[in-house]
């Protein structure tokens, strides 16, 4: 389970167990749950302050639970739904939000750090990847308007058609990410970062968020339903 911390004026969301090296941190439901009951803190407070999410080992997210989905396929639109909803969150956060990306982010792992206003990611090591053209599986509506949105749209065609596997240095220089930084600076630099913009935690902020990522925020608001994701067609 995702677990929080707090840094002087910056809140840390951990996406592992604390205490556990690696994880997947795929969305299991009750982990869905976790991660916005932390947010919930995240917002509670009042203040300068800024989120930065992280996690520990080779893994930032590998995205769904695709485990708990293909044996919940009854539930899977309302399961997606509650995914668009983390996004949206991020996305809409009245605070400064950085992904520190300390490895691989598949999928909706990978959209995940998309949702937050900057991403780090560790130079060396780890992939940004949509391999969702070699799972057969398509994008939501939602999850379209955050890529199409956040990505220029050659960066799209070759994330979501080819499932390319973006390194570091590939997805700086695509601007999926805004820098580089060597693992043992990744934690440390995020932290630098968003506290140099913890400050801007003011009612204004999530106004220009909203405004900014209107056209996202209102399709990853858009039910998921059997018309809208032809799950696993050609």
């Amino acid at each position: 389970m995702p677990y929080l911390e707090r840094h002087a004026e910056v809140f840390v969301l951990t996406l592992g167990n604390e205490g556990q090296t690696d994880s997947e941190n795929r969305f299991h439901p009750d982990w869905i749950d976790e991660f916005h009951a932390l947010i919930d803190e995240v917002e509670a407070g009042d203040g300068p302050a800024a989120l930065v999410t992280v996690a520990t080992g080779k893994f930032f997210s590998n995205g769904l639970d695709t485990d708990w989905l293909f044996a919940n396929l009854d539930r899977m639109h309302g399961y997606l739904d509650r995914v668009h909803g983390m996004f949206s969150r991020l996305l809409a956060l009245p605070l400064p939000t950085v992904a520190a990306v300390n490895g691989h982010a598949f999928g909706a792992g990978a959209m995940l750090a998309l949702s937050h206003d900057f991403r780090i990611m560790r130079a060396d090591r780890g992939y940004w990847c949509l391999p969702e053209i070699h799972l057969g599986m398509p994008f939501t509506v939602g999850m379209n308007a955050l890529l199409s949105e956040r990505l220029t749209n050659q960066v799209c065609v070759k994330a979501m058609t080819t499932g390319h596997r973006f390194s570091a240095p590939e997805a700086l220089a695509a601007n999926i990410v805004d820098e580089a930084v060597d693992a043992e600076a990744l934690r440390e630099t995020a932290l630098a970062r968003a506290g140099a913009l913890a400050g801007n935690r003011k009612p204004m902020l999530s106004v220009i968020k909203r405004a900014l990522h209107a056209e996202a925020l209102a399709a990853l608001a858009v039910p998921t339903t059997p018309e809208n994701l032809a799950f696993g067609t050609n």
